[in-house]
């Protein structure tokens, strides 16, 4: 493992938060997007979304990161997108699976890149999480995707 590989810490109101997201009592899709403050070294809280489809929530990613982070730091570039997603399995039973979606564009810096992929299993630990999906065109985050996925999971 590289010297120079940065593993972000999850900030404490997030892991509260990620908490709180799975164990929720709500029957509708939702979602947490995740970013990464490059100052505070921090995997921190971007957006929150009630009753969304996958397909609506990939109209909430930029497709790359702007020419520059902006000013507070925070780089735009890969997302970490947790769902609550209803699913109907083929026996006609539903399940809420917990999904995370790790998004590393094309076009990002592989610095980057490097710091998103290594706090990844960080944020993956501290959530307990084990679905665990990643993409590279958020194009492809959409329903069927997504079913097709948990389909490995029966």
């Amino acid at each position: 493992q590289s010297e120079s590989l940065v593993v972000c810490d999850v900030a404490e109101d997030l892991v509260e938060k990620l908490r709180k997201f799975r164990f929720r009592k709500e029957t509708n899709n939702a979602a947490i997007i995740m970013k990464i403050d490059k100052d505070k070294q921090l995997v921190v809280l971007d957006e929150e979304h009630e009753g969304i489809s996958p397909d609506e929530l990939k109209d909430e990613l930029p497709e790359r990161q702007p020419r520059y982070p902006s000013a507070a730091g925070i780089w735009p570039c890969s997302w970490k997108l947790l769902q609550v997603y209803k699913y109907q399995h083929d026996d006609g039973r539903v399940s809420y699976p917990l999904c995370f979606i790790f998004s590393s564009p094309v076009g990002c810096k592989p610095e980057q890149q490097m710091m998103y992929a290594g706090s990844k299993n960080k944020l993956v630990q501290t959530a307990e999480l084990t679905k665990v999906f990643e993409i590279r065109n958020t194009e492809d985050l959409t329903e069927e995707w997504l079913r097709e996925k948990l389909g490995f999971f029966h």
